[in-house]
């Protein structure tokens, strides 16, 4: 079937994609969160022109014809544009067959354990630990990652001390039977790095996340080398080119694409399928609950080399009001500390005909 029309639904944050093919099926994806509407703009610029009318199976075959149509234009936009048409191919694809995209790529619905993610570093380490407990104790959950360090911080901590604070703090207020992840977002140099990496390891933390700049894989590399702790990075990366470098020079112990970012589920198979032979497990980046987390539930059910968790962000709508209203129905119960994939057509959710009402519209349609 050829692709007839591409829609995007779009707010500053949020950008929903309806691919509609030449026998009126059709399907939903979305493109990454923050800037949405400049990616909706190369959907239409950069991508529509290059897929309308071709035929909607090969979803690799359109990606890559894209990205060699539009060779001048290598990094993330074009990258999350070719997600949304990517995500909405499998939506259409599974509503056709009956069948959820997790029984698609192979796997079966089912449960998966997931970690909350807090992305505070405004908050005090005795609040942040008194907040995680409330949600162990409502929600399950048996493992949370903590923010450590500053954004891009150079080696500079939110605020003084706060890392070597937060870290035996959170220890100390779940016990030995949570497991506790940490995310450093860049901040560090190798050296500080691996001095926060051996406090983190005498704490019992599992997981270093981003511990350098992630674009500087020397810098992350000495820091996988000294520490026996899990380091792991990736969610920025969209190149796959870069992500054979970062797999084979095993440059982390564990990955983590963003499904939105790398430009949708066959490109994250890919590197997964990268990552699993060389023995990696592939733990996605999906920190909101948009359908990115929707979109890695579904893949993390389907991959022989899933890691342990799913991240699942325990941010609500103070903290991104935009994430309000989206769906008809949440599709993010927490039950048990578990998240379900159901076995419902395509990805399973409906988008609010409310939000979409609001949104600001355009189509691309072929000639």
């Amino acid at each position: 079937m050829n692709i007839k029309t591409i829609e995007t639904f779009t707010d500053e944050f949020v950008c929903f994609v309806r691919v509609t093919t030449n026998d009126g099926a059709s399907g939903w994806g979305q493109v990454a969160p923050y800037f949405a509407d400049i990616t909706a703009q190369v959907i239409h610029r950069q991508v529509a022109p290059h897929v309308l009318g071709r035929d909607c199976t090969d979803i690799d075959d359109l990606t890559e014809l894209v990205t060699e149509r539009e060779h001048k234009f290598p990094g993330s936009y074009l990258r999350r544009a070719i997600g949304g048409l990517d995500t909405a191919l499998w939506d259409r694809r599974g509503r056709l067959e009956g069948k959820s995209v997790c029984e698609l790529l192979g796997g079966t619905p089912g449960t998966i354990r997931a970690y909350g993610s807090s992305m505070k570093r405004d908050i005090t380490p005795k609040d942040e630990a008194a907040r995680l407990l409330r949600l162990r104790d409502e929600f399950g959950f048996d493992a949370f990652k903590f923010r450590i360090g500053a954004e891009c911080g150079r080696d500079q901590d939110e605020w003084p001390g706060r890392t070597e604070d937060i870290v035996p703090t959170m220890r100390r207020a779940m016990g030995d039977d949570v497991a506790l992840l940490v995310d450093a977002n860049s901040c560090f140099s190798p050296g500080r790095a691996i001095e926060v990496g051996h406090m983190l390891q005498d704490n019992g933390i599992s997981h270093y996340e981003e511990p350098c700049p992630y674009w500087e894989y020397e810098q992350t590399k000495q820091v996988t080398d000294a520490l026996d702790i899990d380091v792991t990075g990736g969610e920025q990366d969209c190149s796959l080119p870069d992500w054979r470098r970062m797999i084979s020079e095993h440059v982390v112990d564990i990955i983590q694409p963003d499904i939105c970012y790398l430009g949708g589920i066959n490109r994250t198979m890919r590197v997964a399928s990268m990552a699993q032979a060389a023995g990696m497990a592939c733990t996605p980046h999906c920190a909101n609950l948009s359908m990115v987390t929707l979109f890695t539930m579904h893949l993390l059910r389907a991959i022989p080399n899933a890691g342990k968790y799913l991240e699942f962000s325990i941010e609500g709508e103070d903290y991104y009001p935009w994430q309000r209203d989206l769906f008809v129905k949440s599709p993010f119960a927490i039950v048990d500390g578990r998240a379900t994939v159901s076995n419902a057509p395509g990805w399973g959710v409906e988008v609010s005909p409310d939000w979409l009402a609001k949104s600001n519209y355009q189509i691309s349609a072929m000639d």
